[in-house]
């Protein structure tokens, strides 16, 4: 395989140092130590990535204005994804972001890349604290390569999950894999070369290392 550059957008938020070591780690671990890991927040390196992945931790607004506030930005990972149809992935609240809006405190929109809302967990549960913070399993809804090899179901590996609202796609065939939180939660999505993961997977140890690995080899 050819050394390509992952390109990991820099514009205040997201833990970006622990992204970028899971991303070096699972690299030398697939065998695909040739892979250039940046963190930048240069539209002109993110624009000609081979891969491109926007994190995101806060509030859905504040990542939004964030993101708008670095000049070029937005421009740059719509080129790469939707014009050059490079391999996007989106964490946590980056995957929020592909939404047609979120509904947290305000109504402010996102890319429209995956149809929904950003809406807040309501668990069926009481006794279920919201956040919803810590390790739960992945329940497929479908197969994806984004998962291959990964065990999931209840005797599965496990994700970390840090956040208060998730992402309610319009369209279901767009939900790759749920989560269990007195209630149906999406944990990840795709469509085309766009996918988003709600949970951490620089965070989910062996799972997430195995995401990653599944994602740089991703050829949609």
């Amino acid at each position: 395989m050819m050394s390509e550059t992952v390109a990991i957008i820099d514009y205040g938020s997201g833990n970006l140092h622990s992204a970028a070591k899971a991303f070096e780690r699972a690299a030398r671990e697939a065998g695909l130590g040739a892979t250039r890991i940046v963190v930048t927040s240069d539209p002109d390196t993110v624009s000609s990535a081979d891969r491109v992945v926007l994190p995101g931790v806060g509030a859905y607004a504040d990542c939004r204005k964030g993101l708008d506030s670095v000049d070029g930005m937005v421009e740059a990972m719509t080129h790469a994804a939707q014009d050059r149809g490079r391999p996007f992935l989106g964490i946590c609240v980056g995957m929020q972001l592909l939404a047609s809006r979120g509904l947290e405190y305000e109504i402010t929109p996102g890319f429209g890349w995956i149809a929904g809302d950003v809406r807040p967990i309501r668990p069926s549960d009481p006794d279920l604290k919201i956040p919803h913070m810590g390790w739960n399993t992945l329940r497929p809804e479908r197969p994806h390569a984004l998962l291959d090899g990964i065990p999931t179901g209840e005797d599965g590996l496990h994700a970390y999950f840090v956040h208060s609202y998730a992402l309610d796609p319009t369209d279901r065939t767009d939900v790759v894999a749920e989560s269990e939180y007195g209630g149906p939660v999406t944990a990840l999505v795709a469509r085309d070369n766009v996918a988003g993961t709600q949970f951490h997977p620089e965070k989910s140890q062996h799972l997430g290392l195995a995401l990653l690995a599944n994602f740089l080899r991703w050829r949609p």
